[in-house]
């Protein structure tokens, strides 16, 4: 069996790392999760992490941080370059995992627009984006918000038509165009297998 590794990751990758984990039967990966609500406030994360790695460090052989850069404008970089067993998400926020690279490049330079959904987010719109920006108390706000987005491109895990209906339905509330691109968990798998091998 492969030495005990450690996933740090956002809450909003929880639910897919654990499916990946236990369909790989990666036994030895302990998974520990950080709320996902400090995208709101991403300065916060970098501190955050360096304390559970100051904790954790002595007692595994690899850590994996499950974050982009994740808006902290290159801080969680700083934090693991001194950790050749420590790695993280590649580019620049967990939608890049999701996608994989090319596909998340090539989106970007067709529509730079782009508000990007997971399953998470779709499961938790309101409270992560409705309520989190207030505009359940202001709608008001939304162009303010979204006037420079074009269109959702909800990423999904699992094929779920309800979870389907309400990304629709997330894109309707933003006023954007829509667009639905079934990745499953394939690219995000990629870089967590690093930290299981």
């Amino acid at each position: 069996m492969p030495d005990p590794c450690l996933v740090i990751a956002c809450g909003a990758l929880a639910r897919e790392i654990q499916h990946l984990k236990t369909l790989n039967a990666w036994h030895h990966m302990t998974l520990q999760c950080l709320d996902a609500a400090l995208h709101n406030t991403p300065a916060k994360i970098p501190a955050l992490l360096a304390s559970k790695i100051k904790l954790a460090e002595s007692r595994y052989q690899k850590i994996f941080i499950a974050y982009g850069d994740c808006g902290t404008q290159g801080k969680i970089d700083e934090l693991i370059e001194a950790h050749p067993h420590i790695s993280r998400l590649p580019g620049p926020h967990c939608f890049a995992a999701f996608a994989g690279k090319t596909l998340f490049e090539q989106m970007n330079l067709q529509d730079p627009g782009i508000f990007w959904l997971t399953d998470f987010l779709v499961r938790h719109f309101d409270t992560m984006v409705v309520e989190s920006l207030g505009l359940n108390q202001h709608p008001e706000l939304l162009p303010l918000y979204f006037g420079h987005y074009s269109t959702a491109v909800y990423l999904s895990q699992e094929q779920d038509e309800q979870l389907l209906d309400r990304a629709k339905q997330a894109a309707k509330r933003l006023n954007l165009n829509f667009q639905h691109r079934a990745v499953g968990y394939q690219p995000l798998e990629q870089p967590l297998a690093w930290v299981a091998a």
